[in-house]
């Protein structure tokens, strides 16, 4: 596999995942949770693309024919993972902002009664 084009395909792709987890973040702030959602799932989609191709550089790494890292690759791997993070994160907050909508819908229901 051509190592320029590998890194550049995790950064492309793992770069659109974090940005898809962002705006599922802006979502989930307006309280459009099923949208945050779908945006989450793209996301997933997406980032899977970018951990396709390095699991490929890791097998051929296995298989004996370790590429020479550079610079590039490094990036690649530190966008792939912030990535991830990002992600994990995200989905959490998603979770924490519909609780807390629930939360103030029940108040108020309660308040009213």
């Amino acid at each position: 596999m051509d190592l320029e084009l590998a890194a550049m395909q995790i950064v492309g792709n793992a770069g659109e995942s974090r940005s898809l987890c962002f705006e599922a973040l802006s979502l989930a702030k307006k309280g459009e949770f099923e949208e945050a959602e779908k945006k989450l799932r793209e996301a997933k989609k997406v980032f899977l693309k970018a951990h396709e191709v390095q699991t490929e550089l890791i097998t051929e790494e296995v298989e004996g024919n370790a590429p020479k890292i550079g610079l590039l690759m490094v990036h690649a791997q530190d966008h792939l993972m912030t990535s991830l993070l990002a992600r994990d994160l995200i989905e959490e907050m998603v979770q924490l902002y519909k609780t807390l909508k629930e939360i103030k819908l029940v108040d108020t229901l309660e308040n009213n009664v």
